[in-house]
């Protein structure tokens, strides 16, 4: 069944519309320090506010437990979705207490309104359904229609995003059908060569991908804190790098399964030691069957895929037709470490089809790392939501809006 779009709910003008963001974005020292989130939000917004519809954004940010912390106040986001809208936003300091209602009796057609984080109210994320529905109706109270455009969210079985889309009328938001019309090119039909390229620290994180995607992709590349199981399944030693022994022996049948599907497996030829953790650690770059044999001996850790594997791996992106990337190739917050998550980074944007980011830490390394937006194909703000709906999970947040 399609999933509900805006136009299901028919004119909106002068109606209350609450939309579910995502405004997750990181905090430091109070300012925002990546509003990839804010900006994909804004196509939908304008879209309502152009309507003349009175929109009241509810999001989370951050894990509070259940109480106001003021370090995760939304109170920053609605200062810059002034500033990206040219027009005033106006914020209430709680989600459905009695400043919320003052700020939402008081909206305008055409004017926004951005509540409290959600999170600050233990019902959001309660595993009693019982209570999120409760949470879900006071939210709905004199509210017209549901929006719900937070695609990192859609896996959660929250009351903002499963219960309140069937407390009202409801329908996807852009960028919630944006991501669906992309992510559903990856799965169902991709341009070839497809090529699927993991990183990040734990292999255990992609095992769902991984097994899901293994039958339909040409190429899988693996980098990141999680080559290391790959390797170690290999029967090398990988030092004090990052190792989930547990996994050794599915990481061996993905090994197996590859070669059994003519599946191209591309593994770190290469990796870059250091020292210890830090940024300025000493460090070296030796082969990746010999880590154990660097300068630093047992005691040295991989943190970034070698410059003959960034090469290669730049060069197996640039031939697809279609990419998806999930996860840094290093510890790419430290500049010794970073030039392999840029190799990758800057492969994707001279791919001839599509290239997808997959959201989460990839987002924030391409932003980081001096990349624009519009430099790929398309960069998803699921992250987690991104990888369940690529390995064919449930999603609550879109069955609730018919999908």
């Amino acid at each position: 069944m399609a999933i509900r779009t805006l136009d299901t709910l028919g004119d909106l003008a002068g109606r209350t519309v609450l939309i579910r963001c995502d405004f997750n974005v990181p905090l430091q020292d109070g300012e925002i320090t990546d509003e990839g989130r804010i900006v994909a939000s804004l196509p939908t917004l304008r879209a309502l506010l152009e309507q003349g519809a009175r929109v009241v954004a509810i999001s989370h940010l951050g894990r509070p437990k259940g109480a106001p912390e003021a370090k995760y106040s939304l109170a920053p986001v609605a200062r810059r979705l002034e500033e990206l809208l040219g027009s005033p936003v106006a914020f209430a300091a709680d989600t459905v207490g009695e400043d919320a209602q003052r700020v939402r009796i008081a909206l305008q057609d055409g004017q926004l309104a951005l509540l409290e984080n959600l999170r600050f109210d233990p019902r959001e994320t309660s595993k009693d359904a019982a209570e999120r529905a409760a949470l879900a109706a006071e939210l709905a109270t004199g509210a017209d229609a549901f929006v719900s455009d937070g695609f990192g969210v859609v896996h959660r079985e929250q009351a903002s995003v499963f219960e309140l889309a069937q407390a009202l009328p409801s329908a996807a938001g852009l960028l919630v059908e944006r991501e669906l019309d992309v992510l559903s090119r990856l799965t169902e039909s991709p341009e070839r060569p497809y090529a699927v390229v993991l990183g990040g620290s734990k292999v255990s994180d992609k095992l769902g991908v991984i097994e899901h995607l293994l039958p339909r992709v040409d190429r899988l590349l693996i980098g990141g804190g999680m080559l290391f199981t790959f390797l170690a399944a290999q029967g090398h030693g990988v030092a004090a790098s990052l190792l989930e022994e547990e996994q050794l022996e599915r990481v061996r049948g993905y090994i197996a399964q590859a070669e059994e599907l003519g599946v191209e497996l591309l593994l770190p030829t290469d990796v870059v030691v250091a020292e210890s953790f830090a940024a300025d650690a000493a460090h070296e770059t030796v082969a990746s069957d010999a880590i154990e044999q660097s300068r630093f001996g047992a005691s040295g850790i991989g943190l970034d895929i070698g410059p003959d594997s960034a090469a290669a791996f730049a060069d197996a992106i640039r031939g697809a037709r279609t990419v998806f990337w999930n996860g840094p190739m290093g510890v790419f917050e430290m500049e010794a470490f970073a030039a392999g998550t840029k190799a990758v980074a800057q492969a994707l944007t001279e791919v001839d089809g599509l290239a997808v980011v997959g959201g989460g830490d990839s987002a924030a390394a391409v932003r980081q790392l001096g990349f624009a937006d519009d430099d790929f194909g398309h960069i998803s703000t699921g992250g987690g939501a991104s990888l369940e709906f690529l390995e064919g999970a449930r999603l609550p947040g879109l069955e609730a809006l018919g999908w």
